[in-house]
């Protein structure tokens, strides 16, 4: 059953239990992770649907909650460094794989630079997945400076003439100040052989209203351009997708949705949503 489901079935004045009301409806939403302030514009949008036509006069209150901005990465004649952000747990390198290697399908030259040094778990396993896509990855030594590899990955990006370069950057998040100055830092060395194109926060789309005080931090922290949705299966309610691009108007470019490298697409919003109505 879609999320709204029921709220569609009040709508239309069918309901799917005996004692169904708006209270109950609430509370359904509010227990899918859509946070207080957009189960209260929803429903007071949705009080004022009535008709044969309520399903896409729901859909329409809902579209009008996800952002407009471009879901595309960027592209361009140019190297297009991403910078792939999103606390440890997260599946933030492996998220930074899978785009490798739909990048490396669709036949663009991807360079991986594994800058998560703190991590060394995560510096090698982001090499064996280029090892098995057959893209090269840069990393330095165990304890290197996350800055200091991701101006090599942009200088080995470059004398490849690669179209993408896609940086795991560190997944700590211990306060806004310590993150603000990493990715800042990060950031600005890379700038000085090459602009940073994007920046994509992987959220954990089974953490809830986590996942949005996550999105919020990052987004203070650094320009975030757009996110990718993690786990993100049939089984996940979804709403968190939902309440992270109305509460920030940040636009969901990708979704994870399963373990194998291949388990990865570009999100589509009229999907997202019919799935939320079916």
């Amino acid at each position: 059953m879609g999320l709204f489901n029921r709220l569609l079935s009040k709508v239309r004045g069918v309901s799917t239990a005996s004692h169904l009301d708006w209270a109950e409806i609430e509370t359904e939403l509010l227990s899918s992770d859509l946070g207080p302030n957009l189960v209260g514009e929803i429903l007071e949008a949705a009080k004022k649907v009535r008709g044969d036509d309520a399903e896409s006069a729901i859909k329409e209150i809902l579209k009008s909650k996800l952002s407009s901005k471009d879901r595309n990465l960027a592209t361009g004649a140019d190297l297009q460094v991403i910078l792939i952000v999103g606390v440890n747990g997260t599946g933030k390198t492996t998220s930074v794989a899978k785009l490798a290697n739909k990048l490396a399908a669709e036949k663009f030259s991807v360079v991986l630079g594994a800058a998560d040094t703190f991590r060394a778990a995560a510096v090698e396993q982001l090499s064996t997945w280029g090892e098995r896509i057959g893209i090269e990855t840069i990393n330095g030594a165990a304890g290197s400076e996350p800055a200091s590899v991701a101006f090599d990955s942009a200088k080995r990006a470059l004398e490849l003439d690669a179209q993408y370069l896609l940086i795991d950057t560190a997944g700590r998040l211990h306060n806004k100040s310590d993150l603000m100055a990493e990715l800042g830092k990060v950031k600005r060395v890379i700038e000085k052989v090459a602009s940073v194109a994007e920046v994509l926060l992987v959220i954990d789309g089974t953490t809830g209203q986590n996942g949005l005080a996550q999105a919020k931090i990052f987004s203070e922290a650094v320009e975030v351009t757009g996110l990718i949705i993690t786990k993100l299966d049939g089984s996940a309610r979804g709403g968190v997708a939902l309440a992270i691009e109305s509460a920030l108007d940040i636009p969901i470019k990708f979704i994870g949705t399963g373990e194998g490298l291949t388990d990865f697409a570009a999100f589509d919003a009229d999907s997202y949503l019919d799935g939320l109505l079916a």
